[in-house]
C-alpha cells in the first residue's frame, strides 16, 4: 500500500500525464567531488555491508541496484524498533526509522566512499532535513548508518570536506549514525521502481536519478 503523499502524488501524476522526458530531476544532484579520505581497494573479491536512508528507499534502492559492484540492495527500515518495523507505522513518523538501502557490495570492486559519493550525487539531495521531493516526515531523512569506525570516519570527513568547499550552497544535513539493525522491508517494497517503471511517481522521483547515474558515472554503472 502506497503512504497518502505517494498515492496522491501517482494520482496527480496520472492526471498531468507525467512522463519521463518532462520530468524534472532535483537541481541539486550532481557530481561531487571523490572523497580525499576512503577505504582502499581490496585486493581479493568479498562482501561487506553500507546501510543508507535519503528520502524513499524505492529511488535509493534503484540506484545501487545499477552500480557496479553492487551484490544486492534492500529496501527496509533503521533507526528504531524491531515492533514498529512496518510501513503502515513507519510513515506515522513517530517510530525513530527511516525508510533505508542495505547495501552488499563487493570492495575489491567499489570502495564505501565511492558508494557515498554517488549516495550525495545522485541518490538523493543531503542538505533537505526530514524530507526528499514530496515525501516529508523523520522517516525519509537523510542518514549514513555506519558499521564499524571505518566507515564512521570517511562518513564524517566526507561531509566535512563536501561543507568546507561549499559544494552544495546549504549544509549538508546528514546524520551519520551507528547502525543498531537493518529490517528488511515488506516483499511488494522490493525492487519497486523495477517492477512499476511507469508509475508517475517513479518515472517523476526516481528514474531520473539512474538516469543521473548513468551519465555521470558511466564507468560504474551496470544496465543489471
Amino acid at each position: 500500500m502506497l503512504s497518502s503523499t505517494r498515492l496522491a502524488f501517482a494520482l496527480l501524476g496520472s492526471l498531468l500525464g507525467v512522463t519521463a522526458c518532462n520530468a524534472k530531476a532535483n537541481p541539486a544532484l550532481m557530481a561531487v567531488p571523490a572523497p580525499a579520505v576512503d577505504a582502499a581497494r581490496a585486493s581479493a573479491a568479498g562482501r561487506q555491508t553500507a546501510v543508507l536512508a535519503g528520502g524513499c528507499f524505492w529511488g535509493i534502492q534503484a540506484v545501487f541496484q545499477h552500480v557496479k559492484g553492487v551484490i544486492s540492495a534492500t529496501s527496509g527500515y533503521s533507526g528504531g524498533s524491531a515492533k514498529t518495523a512496518e510501513y503502515e507505522i513507519v510513515s506515522g513518523g513517530e517510530t525513530g526509522h527511516a525508510e533505508s538501502v542495505q547495501i552488499v557490495y563487493d570492495p575489491s570492486q567499489i570502495t564505501y566512499g565511492e558508494l557515498l559519493r554517488i549516495f550525495f550525487s545522485v541518490a538523493h539531495d543531503p542538505t533537505q532535513k526530514d524530507r526528499q521531493g514530496p515525501d516529508e516526515g523523520t522517516q525519509y531523512r537523510s542518514v549514513i548508518f555506519y558499521t564499524n569506525d571505518g566507515q564512521k570516519h570517511i562518513a564524517e570527513a566526507y561531509i566535512m570536506q563536501l561543507d568546507q568547499t561549499k559544494v552544495f550552497s546549504r549544509p549538508i544535513v546528514t546524520q551519520v549514525v551507528p547502525l543498531e539493525a537493518f529490517y528488511p522491508a515488506e516483499a511488494y517494497h522490493q525492487n519497486y521502481a523495477a517492477l512499476h517503471p511507469n508509475q508517475p511517481y517513479i518515472v517523476f522521483n526516481d528514474a531520473p536519478k539512474v538516469a543521473h547515474l548513468r551519465q555521470v558515472f558511466p564507468g560504474l554503472y551496470t544496465g543489471k
